[in-house]
């Protein structure tokens, strides 16, 4: 049978609902067996309260051993502490006289009030929503009316009234003054009050081991592809970084909701405590809330036979895709890793592992798309066409990919990049060399090096190789140059129009000096016979003397301006003295075709020249001759 008949039954039942009063401890529920043996929505009932009562009571070990204690309101005010709430043994409940009749919705006021109390998980706060919409009128008794309004709300909801809810006619005063302002209040956007707040309690703790070092990520851009080839093969670690945390499980604190129950915290779960050992290169704190586990030393962490310690060297046989896959620990870490590939066909760095470590030992070669990066590398194979090596100092048996760095020796140059300030190359076979100085014991051909200072070559075996000194070469040499051209264009621009002014003021000097004088002479008479001198007089001796003053300013700032512009138009000379300074040097016979080019800074030309073909003139560098233009002429022995 359905529980709900038809609309002529719902009629009858309708007629049947009688006002009814009851007392009860759980108005939500009275209200749904009312409805449920009436056949009508639960939605459709209301009720009025009658009278309201709490009572307390204290229990030991769960017998009671005192009777319910009917408390007044001023009771309620007294007890309303943490000594006595907080208390397990302490209980409260409330008894709700009641009058339950069917809801007439045309005859109630607040029809158009959408109003609901909610609470938080625990029920230690509740809260009062008026939502957006909602309409109220105000009448003389509005004041009274909604707090009742509020009180039957947290009824319906089991939450108790007058305990917890100090606070609440504060609530009501609030909403009162507003609807009283407009006589017809609408709510434009939905509000949350708060109306009753117990005891929150505290969450119990449960132990926990904290592995920080293994939780460490990088930051990376949403738009950036993940890497997988990256695994964290080896864990880097800083000085002074917490690395593991044991925190301690701890027994929460009481509580009480506003409905009154006790809420007692749960015992701790401890499972975690730490069983494993440390060496000396970690360091152990132990506070009230934690044990902290911190390193000592830069380096990776490492865990072996139940005991973390700090290394910095690791051995490896390969790293690539499949083993490791791409190491980074930093170049500040103090990683040193050796790696060791015994199989000739192997690469040593797989193709498009990334690793970056202080110090790194590699026997055997570099792959394809390959990147290391360090403080100190050496290189026992070769290096792949597309693979990056960056070093302060790089040591390179065969090299044909890219190399960067400050010191760098290679072995055998095969068509391979390099770019640093100073490269010892023991033989070159093709090639792109940059930097400030390039020395060369072997040179076969189609080699192309350009250095700031110095090219050297021991022995030329080969033709078709470029040779260039240019002091610009370094991008900080160049951005140097532009700024030092900004500022003195800038200067010269300022010290044009301080000239200006400094002739203009020199000229309205040298026009008013005999009225000046003539005005002085004058001063001088009035003040000897002491005759009060005439303001205008006065006034146009001050005048020609601010003018004398700014004068001198304008001619201390032209100097100043001056010496400026001599210093930077003497830097930029530097640039030219440098390549005065360079050398190409051969030590042995030029064979075939070589080109030797000079790049001049002021003018921005390129002096060429090519050595004759068997000839042993061994070092060139760059003159200016009487006429101003420049040659490169073979210099004596240096």
């Amino acid at each position: 049978m359905a529980l709900f008949g038809s609309n002529e039954e719902d009629k009858n039942s309708v007629q049947k609902v009688r006002p009814t009063i009851c007392k009860t401890q759980n108005v939500a529920r009275e209200l749904l067996q009312i409805a449920h043996s009436h056949r009508v929505k639960v939605e459709d009932l209301d009720f009025n309260l009658l009278e309201t009562k709490t009572y307390t009571r204290l229990s030991d070990n769960n017998i009671q051993d005192m009777e319910w204690r009917e408390m007044s309101q001023q009771d309620l005010y007294e007890m309303d502490d943490a000594t006595a709430l907080l208390n397990p043994s302490f209980e409260i409940k409330q008894e709700h006289e009641v009058e339950i009749f069917l809801k007439k919705v045309d005859e109630d006021p607040y029809k158009n009030l959408k109003l609901a109390v909610g609470a938080n998980a625990t029920k230690c706060k509740v809260y009062l929503t008026i939502s957006a919409g909602s309409e109220m009128d105000y009448t003389p008794d509005f004041e009274r009316e909604f707090l009742i309004l509020i009180n039957k709300r947290k009824i319906r909801s089991g939450i108790l009234i007058n305990v917890f809810d100090e606070m609440v006619g504060e609530v009501v005063s609030k909403v009162s003054a507003f609807v009283r302002v407009s006589q017809h209040a609408v709510y434009a956007k939905k509000e949350t009050l708060l109306i009753a707040e117990s005891y929150e309690p505290k969450l119990t703790i449960n132990d926990a081991l904290i592995l920080h070092y293994e939780n460490k990520k990088d930051v990376v851009d949403e738009n950036q592809k993940v890497d997988y080839s990256s695994r964290g093969f080896i864990k880097n670690v800083k000085k002074d970084e917490l690395l593991i945390e044991y925190r301690k499980g701890k027994l929460g604190k009481a509580g009480r909701s506003c409905r009154g129950i006790f809420i007692k915290p749960k015992e701790p779960v401890i499972k975690n405590q730490p069983t494993f050992k440390i060496d000396e290169t970690i360091k152990e704190v132990e506070t009230y809330d934690n044990i902290q586990y911190i390193a000592v030393i830069n380096g990776y962490i490492a865990f072996e036979d139940n005991q973390y310690g700090i290394r910095n060297d690791v051995d490896l046989d390969q790293i690539s895709f499949k083993t490791t896959g791409s190491i980074s620990t930093g170049l500040d870490s103090e990683v040193s890793v050796s790696v060791k590939e015994e199989d000739a066909e192997k690469d040593a760095i797989g193709t498009g592992m990334v690793v970056e470590v202080s110090e790194i030992n590699i026997d055997g070669s570099v792959g394809p798309n390959a990147k290391v990066f360090a403080l100190r590398a050496t290189i026992a194979g070769q290096t792949h066409k597309t693979s990056k090596v960056r070093a302060d100092n790089l040591n390179i048996n065969i090299h044909r990919g890219n190399a960067y760095g400050k010191k760098v020796h290679i072995t055998r140059l095969e068509h391979g990049n390099i770019d640093c300030n100073h490269v010892e190359i023991g033989q070159a076979i093709g090639g792109t060399v940059r930097a400030n100085t390039i020395k060369i014991d072997l040179c076969a051909s189609h080699v192309r090096a350009t250095a700031s200072h110095l090219i050297e070559i021991k022995k030329l075996q080969g033709s078709e190789n470029f040779f260039t000194i240019d002091p610009l070469l370094k991008k900080s040499a160049r951005q140097s140059l532009l700024d030092n051209d900004d500022e003195t264009k800038g200067l010269e621009r300022e010290i044009r129009e301080i000239t200006d002014e400094v002739n203009r003021y020199t000229k309205l000097i040298e026009d008013g000096k005999s009225s000046f004088n003539d005005i002085k002479k004058r001063l001088l008479h009035y003040k000897k016979n002491k005759i009060k001198m005439p303001d205008s007089f006065v006034k146009k001796y001050k005048q020609f003397q601010k003018t004398q003053q700014h004068l001198e300013v304008l001619r201390k700032e032209q100097a100043e301006k001056t010496k400026e512009y001599s210093l930077l138009s003497s830097r930029r000379g530097t640039f030219q003295e440098d390549i005065l300074k360079a050398r190409i040097i051969n030590r042995s016979r030029w064979v075939g075709h070589n080109e030797l080019k000079f790049k001049l800074v002021d003018p921005p030309i390129d002096i060429v020249y090519y050595p004759t073909d068997g000839s042993y003139d061994k070092v060139f560098g760059l003159v200016q001759g009487i006429d101003g233009n420049y040659q490169v002429k073979v210099m004596d022995e240096e």
